[in-house]
């Protein structure tokens, strides 16, 4: 048994593996992944109509999710163009595909932006009382008063992206990525 023991330590880790799909069950699983997406937006946008009662609210929060996603998948597109420069090269890019790390990050920033949403619009409804709406003052205050707390905890995510960027290696830099320019677009 030590000598399996011994053996085991001593073997070199290999992490490398290769998944393959057929056209058709990735068209299925990209079906399933859209149909997923959609019933969770608009489980958000219940969620938040119900919990701060104005539709308005649930509405403009989903939409600034969408956002994020379109800009992070944006950002991962252009990764592609931008790793071929001089440019993508100072900054260690490579062209980043669509995979599980990728897809955590997008979870990540879409919990991300949602829970700052949410403490901004909790803000809202504690600043507007028993009124029936929110005035553009109200709004502002509020907005005003969570600021410091967004400013922190955008730039403590903003240097934990940026860690795990540079020093997560080849497994974590996509996940890294994203979540940076996640972080960005949502704070």
């Amino acid at each position: 048994e030590w000598t399996l023991v011994r053996q085991a330590l001593t073997q070199q880790a290999s992490l490398d593996q290769v998944s393959v799909f057929s056209p058709v069950v990735a068209e299925n699983l990209a079906a399933s992944a859209l149909v997923a997406v959609i019933l969770a937006m608009i489980g958000m946008l219940a969620y938040i109509w119900v919990r701060f009662g104005s539709f308005r609210f649930s509405f403009c929060t989903v939409l600034a999710l969408v956002f994020n996603m379109i800009v992070c998948l944006g950002a991962l597109a252009y990764s592609g163009m931008l790793s071929h420069t001089g440019l993508g090269a100072a900054l260690h890019m490579s062209d980043f595909r669509i995979d599980l790390n990728v897809v955590a990050g997008l979870l990540t920033v879409l919990g991300y932006g949602l829970n700052d949403t949410v403490v901004i619009l909790d803000r809202v409804r504690e600043n507007r009382g028993k009124a029936t709406y929110a005035t553009r003052n109200v709004v502002n205050s509020s907005i005003n008063q969570s600021f410091g707390r967004t400013v922190l905890t955008g730039g403590n995510s903003v240097a934990t992206a940026l860690i795990l960027y540079e020093l997560g290696g080849s497994g974590l830099k996509p996940f890294g990525y994203v979540y940076f320019v996640g972080v960005l677009v949502s704070t």
